[in-house]
């Protein structure tokens, strides 16, 4: 009996280990399509905005296409840089520009390689090298005190990046993250060597320290996906007199925008 139950406690520990097994190769083979869950459109896509627009493409040195969509108003008080989040592309996120050009703002939504009209492959430094891109873009059109770069989740760590390198008006950060590997400690704590096995960092932990501009961060303590302690963590990293940071009690990742607190901040976050 006693030799029986050791075999069959052998043969679980066994599945176990098989399972886990699995479970890690497959986490490590396919985090790229994780982290940046693309969608992909045919480049003959025609967008569909109720307001003015104009298609914008770049071509990296690599030549690699990078598609985005320069939103723009009457007069406007300045330009946002928008870094949306991992799922989706622009024929979801350019509407986030209805929120902003009620406010008088120009928006210029990205798409990053491998989403929507934008092509190439996943590739973390060239990512982040392609932000640089979109600013200069704007920098022909636009003073760059009237720059304001805004990212959302996975789009925090890009516009960290590039505020890191140039001079905005502001940073505005929604639901940040102190770097991947935080979040990653956290939702897969099982796995061992997690700093060994994450191919993909976005480090804004190291890029916010070169950040010279105003940042604000909106941040609920509700957030399952991005943890509301990787964004304190983040802003503990700045000095007191360059960061405003809002606490929504009940928000989570996706209902910031439908607090009053994120409604009567948002004006003068995004001002002088």
């Amino acid at each position: 009996m006693k030799k029986k139950l050791l075999m069959t406690g052998g043969v679980i520990l066994l599945i176990v280990a098989v399972l886990f097994i699995a479970f890690t190769s497959y986490i490590y083979t396919k985090q790229e399509r994780i982290v940046f869950a693309s969608s992909q459109l045919p480049f003959d896509y025609y967008f569909e905005f109720d307001q003015p627009y104009e298609e914008v493409n770049l071509t990296t040195e690599d030549n690699v296409n990078l598609n985005s969509i320069h939103f723009t108003v009457p007069n406007p008080k300045g330009v946002i840089l928008y870094f949306h989040g991992n799922a989706g592309d622009l024929s979801r996120w350019g509407e986030v520009a209805n929120y902003f050009t009620r406010f008088e703002y120009d928006v210029l939504v990205v798409d990053y390689r491998t989403y929507g009209k934008s092509t190439g492959v996943i590739d973390e430094q060239k990512m982040l090298e392609d932000t640089q891109l979109w600013y200069d873009y704007l920098l022909k059109n636009y003073k760059e005190t009237d720059i304001v770069v805004y990212g959302r989740s996975i789009g925090t760590g890009f516009a960290t990046y590039v505020a890191s390198k140039n001079n905005p008006r502001k940073l505005i950060l929604e639901t940040p993250f102190y770097n991947l590997l935080d979040i990653a400690k956290q939702k897969f704590s099982i796995i061992p060597f997690l700093d060994k096995f994450l191919k993909i960092r976005l480090n804004s932990n190291s890029y916010i320290t070169r950040v010279k501009s105003p940042v604000v961060i909106y941040h609920g303590k509700k957030d399952q996906i991005v943890p509301y302690n990787s964004g304190v963590k983040l802003a503990e990293l700045l000095p007191k007199d360059q960061l405003t940071f809002y606490t929504l009690p009940e928000a989570n990742h996706h209902n910031i925008v439908l607090f009053p607190l994120y409604n009567e901040t948002i004006i003068s976050s995004l001002g002088n």
